[in-house]
């Protein structure tokens, strides 16, 4: 019977494992993200460049670039959160990462806890909403007082959101233990 249950725990403790599939596409998510917002930043670069070397403003140019920079940002800010969700699933069912540990500057990305690692996604995930919702503003027509009402309650409330987000971790440093590590 022993060895049956020892068999049985080895096998269940194996199949953790199975996580490094999410955190392998994860990953490749993420560079995909990477590079495709790189790629729209480039692409605006260079239609930037060719309407300033033509002299040609077209209607709602500046309005334009601007959504395309906050949709790359978008982007960008989605493979943050597929890096963090990799990196984090990696510490907590596979092993820590060594680089990790000597490296002063990737303390965001060491995860120690389940909770922790859904503290930092949120974080992440509320910017993506925020740059979403102001990309979305961006191409909004307002046709009234009652329209524009509603904007400045949204805005209002993202930035009520914003504060108490960061309210609970006092004056934002929350990668720093007590020691100042």
């Amino acid at each position: 019977m022993k060895f049956l249950e020892s068999f049985f725990e080895n096998t269940l403790w194996s199949g953790r494992l199975f996580v490094i599939l999410a955190v392998i596409f994860g990953m490749l998510g993420a560079i995909a993200l990477f590079i495709i917002a790189s790629f729209d930043l480039w692409d605006m670069a260079k239609m930037v460049f060719n309407v300033y070397v033509n002299h040609a403003h077209p209607d709602k140019f500046h309005e334009e670039v601007v959504g395309l920079i906050i949709g790359a940002v978008d982007l960008y800010l989605i493979a943050v959160v597929m890096l963090i969700f990799s990196f984090g699933l990696y510490e907590l069912f596979i092993s820590e990462l060594d680089p990790a540990k000597t490296s002063a500057s990737s303390k965001i990305l060491q995860i120690h806890s389940l909770d922790e690692l859904k503290d930092k996604l949120a974080k992440v995930i509320v910017m993506v909403l925020i740059v979403s919702f102001f990309k979305r503003v961006l191409h909004t027509e307002y046709n009234g007082a009652l329209e524009m009402l509603y904007f400045a309650v949204s805005i209002f409330a993202l930035s009520f959101a914003l504060y108490f987000l960061h309210k609970g971790h006092g004056n934002g440093h929350d990668n720093i233990d007590k020691e100042g590590h």
